[in-house]
């Protein structure tokens, strides 16, 4: 079996749901020598997080930001996290609701997802810095 892993430092994005499915794709050439396996892209931050959606049309990321915004609002009365801002808070809500990793078979030295799916980046915050990402690719 191989394996092979990689922590990458994503470059600050601003506040919402953004493809990241080609920066991971760069940052590890070795999944190509993976004829069967799995990659997991880990986010090592509580306040952001990684989901796989569409790739194609950018208004379903829009869509994403739009609707978890009333889902999980800011301000809300009830928060007693609050010294980091009124974005804080909700950023972790969201992030637990979206998730810290994702799982991708990979097939033939690629990514085995479906013709209109993508790896998204979810930005919680609104001046967050860079974010960093493991990579853990394993197979034969």
């Amino acid at each position: 079996m191989k394996s092979y892993q990689k922590e990458v430092r994503l470059p600050a994005y601003k506040r919402g749901f953004h493809l990241i499915t080609e920066t991971i794709l760069s940052a590890l050439p070795e999944l190509k020598s993976v004829q069967t396996g799995l990659l997991q892209v880990f986010i090592k931050h509580t306040s952001a997080s990684l989901t796989i959606n569409e790739n194609a049309d950018p208004s379903v990321r829009v869509d994403f930001e739009n609707h978890i915004n009333k889902m999980v609002p800011e301000n809300a009365p009830y928060y007693t996290h609050t010294y980091e801002g009124p974005d804080d808070m909700p950023a972790h809500i969201k992030a637990s609701l979206m998730g810290a990793s994702v799982q991708i078979p990979i097939t033939n030295g690629k990514l085995n997802m479906g013709v209109w799916q993508g790896i998204y980046l979810c930005e919680h915050r609104d001046r967050a810095s860079g974010r960093n990402l493991v990579l853990s690719a394993f197979g034969v």
